[in-house]
């Protein structure tokens, strides 16, 4: 009878190891930045991908937000207003004409013109952040003006929801 109850506790132990340890897992992955993770929560994951979804297109040497990116921006603004849990990563890119330091500077440019302008539009300064990737991720390979204009982007992360 006593090995029975052992067996029993050893059971249920074991039980709830194996559930935090899913749990653990699944934090750890969202506070990496990996959004493939369900929060089970479906409004929260459309907008999470919603955000994550548009990207801002900028000219040659500019950083300026154009005209037809900013319902774009209004849209993540208000789903971020809406989910105040959502934090994001705006990450600057550059195409491959410039020096690496040029482009460093200019991503950030770029990642702080979209992150200004949703502040502007009520997002808390606290759930976005940026970083410039400068010309060292490429959305396409190669050469010529096509392949450049798809480069110089802000992309955004959902690092945490």
């Amino acid at each position: 009878m006593n090995s029975i109850k052992t067996f029993g506790m050893v059971s249920v132990l074991a039980l709830a190891l194996a559930m935090g340890a899913g749990c653990a897992k699944k934090n750890a992955e969202v506070e990496a930045g990996n959004t493939s993770v369900a929060s089970g929560n479906a409004a929260l994951d459309a907008a999470c991908q919603q955000i994550t979804d548009g990207v801002v297109y900028f000219d040659y040497n500019k950083y300026d937000i154009k005209a037809e990116y900013r319902d774009m921006l209004k849209e993540k603004a208000d789903l971020m207003k809406q989910f105040n849990s959502i934090k994001v990563r705006i990450e600057g890119n550059c195409d491959a004409r410039g020096t690496q330091e040029y482009n460093l500077a200019l991503g950030e440019r770029r990642a702080r013109a979209a992150y200004e302008y949703m502040v502007r539009l009520g997002v808390a300064a606290d759930q976005l952040d940026m970083i410039s990737f400068g010309k060292e991720r490429p959305a396409v390979e190669g050469s010529g003006e096509k392949v450049w204009a798809k480069n110089r982007r802000d992309e955004f992360n959902v690092v945490a929801r």
